[in-house]
C-alpha cells in the first residue's frame, strides 16, 4: 500500500477519482429515474401512490439484501468486475422498465435494478481506499458524494425532459438505459484506473479474525442506524415530498421536478463546503448536526408555510445545501469505524441502512400522499432530520470508542 506511505502524483489519483465518481453518479441517476415519472406511469397503468411507492420498496429491499453480500464479494474477488456487473444490470433494468407491459413486470425490473444498485458503495470505497493517497481521501470522498448528488439532480430533468420531447415515459427510460451502456463501455476502456487487489484470503487466518468479526463493533451498527434514518428523510424528499409541495403551493409538474433537481444540485454544493469544514475530524458531528437542523427548519417552512410556486424551489435549495454539508462527515466517521481488510464488508453493511430507510419511507410517504396528508408528510421529513442530529453525535461517540479497536 504505497499510497499510505508516500502520496502518489495527481496523475495517478485523478483518473481513479473521476472514474469512480462517474460510476457513483450514474448509480444515483438510476435511483431517481422512476419517481419523477410517477404521474405518467400511474396514469398509464392506473396505479395508486401506494402501488407506485411499492416499486421503490422492491428496489431498495433488493439493494439492501444485495449490498451486504456485495461487500463480501468485493473483498473476495475485487471491485472492478463487480462494478461492471452492476452497471450491466442497471442497463438491462432500465430497458426492461421501458418495455414493461404491466405492473408485475415493473416490479420485476425494479428488482433487477436493485441488484445492480447494490454494488456501488462497497465497490467505490474499496477502490478509493486502496488506490487514492491518504492525504487526498477527503477530496476523493467529496468528489464521490458530489457526483451522487449531481446524478440525483440530473435524473428528474432528464426523464421529464425526454418525456415531454417524445410524449412517452417509456422513451425516457430507454434513453437512460443507453446512457448506462455508454458509461459501462467507457469504464471498460479505462479499466486500469479501477484496478485493485482483492483482500488477501490469508489475512483473517493469520490474525485469528473471522469474516463477521467486524459486526461485533457497536460503531458499525450506530452508523447503520444513522444511514437508515438519513435515508428515510431523503426517500421522502425524493419520492413524494415534491408532489406534496406541489399540492400545497399550486405548482405544475415541471416546477415540481425543478424542486428536486434544485435540492440535489444545492446538496452537491453543500458537500464542497462540508468537505472543507471537516478537515478537522473533531468537527464532524457538529457540522452534521448544524446542517440537519437547518434542513429541518426548511422542511417545516415548506410544509406549514404559504409560498408562491417560485419561492418553493429556493426552500428546496436551502434544505439541500444544509443537508449536503453532512456528507463528507458521515463518510469519514464510517472510515474511522472500519477495521483493516474489511472495507467492502463494513461499507456494504453500513450503507445497506440507506436501502432499508428508502424502502420503508416509500411505503410511509406513499400512504400519506394517498390520504392527502401533505402537511403531515413534511412534518415527518422534518422529524427525521431532527432525529439525525442526535444520531450524528451518537455515531461520533461510538466511532471514538471503536478507533482503538480498528487501529
Amino acid at each position: 500500500m504505497s499510497s499510505l506511505i508516500q502520496p502518489m502524483p495527481w496523475r495517478h489519483d485523478a483518473p481513479t477519482i473521476g472514474a469512480v465518481s462517474l460510476a457513483h453518479g450514474l448509480s444515483h441517476f438510476c435511483q431517481l429515474l422512476v419517481p419523477p415519472l410517477f404521474p405518467w406511469i400511474g396514469a398509464a397503468m392506473h396505479l395508486s401512490n401506494t402501488q407506485l411507492g411499492a416499486l421503490l420498496t422492491v428496489f431498495y429491499v433488493t439493494s439492501w439484501a444485495g449490498q451486504a453480500m456485495a461487500g463480501f464479494v468485493v473483498d473476495r474477488f475485487g471491485a472492478r468486475l463487480v462494478l461492471y456487473l452492476g452497471l450491466g444490470m442497471l442497463a438491462v433494468a432500465n430497458l426492461g422498465l421501458a418495455l414493461s407491459p404491466g405492473y408485475a413486470s415493473l416490479l420485476l425490473f425494479m428488482l433487477v435494478a436493485g441488484l445492480g444498485n447494490c454494488v456501488f458503495h462497497p465497490v467505490d470505497f474499496s477502490i478509493l481506499n486502496q488506490r487514492i493517497s491518504t492525504s487526498r481521501l477527503g477530496q476523493a470522498y467529496a468528489a464521490h458524494g458530489i457526483s451522487g448528488n449531481l446524478g440525483w439532480a440530473l435524473a428528474p430533468v432528464f426523464v421529464v425532459g425526454v418525456t415531454h420531447l417524445t410524449g412517452s415515459w417509456r422513451w425516457a427510460l430507454a434513453a437512460a438505459a443507453g446512457v448506462v451502456a455508454v458509461v459501462l463501455v467507457g469504464l471498460i476502456v479505462a479499466r486500469t484506473t479501477l484496478d485493485v487487489r482483492a483482500a488477501p484470503a490469508t489475512r483473517q487466518t493469520q490474525t485469528g479474525e473471522g469474516a463477521f468479526d467486524f459486526m461485533r463493533l457497536p460503531a458499525v451498527w450506530f452508523c447503520f442506524a444513522f444511514f437508515l434514518v438519513f435515508a428515510f428523510a431523503l426517500g421522502g424528499i425524493q419520492s413524494f415530498a415534491p408532489a406534496a409541495a406541489g399540492q400545497l403551493h399550486a405548482m405544475r409538474a415541471e416546477q415540481v421536478a425543478v424542486c428536486l433537481s434544485t435540492y440535489m444540485a444545492a446538496s452537491a454544493v453543500g458537500m464542497v463546503l462540508g468537505g472543507q469544514l471537516v478537515r478537522d475530524p473533531q468537527r464532524s458531528a457538529r457540522v452534521a448536526g448544524f446542517g440537519f437542523g437547518v434542513a429541518a427548519v426548511m422542511a417545516l417552512l415548506v410544509g406549514l408555510g404559504s409560498w408562491s410556486a417560485a419561492a418553493v424551489p429556493l426552500l428546496f435549495g436551502a434544505m439541500g445545501f444544509s443537508s449536503g454539508m453532512a456528507g463528507p462527515s458521515r463518510d469519514l466517521l464510517v472510515r474511522q469505524a472500519t477495521p483493516p481488510g474489511a472495507t467492502g464488508r463494513v461499507y456494504g453493511v453500513v450503507y445497506s441502512g440507506l436501502d432499508v430507510g428508502m424502502a420503508f419511507s416509500a411505503l410511509v410517504f406513499g400512504a400519506l400522499m394517498d390520504s392527502q396528508q401533505y402537511r403531515l408528510l413534511w412534518v415527518a421529513v422534518a422529524a427525521a432530520l431532527v432525529l439525525l442530529i442526535a444520531s450524528a453525535f451518537s455515531m461520533r461517540r461510538s466511532t471514538r470508542r471503536a478507533a482503538p479497536v480498528a487501529a
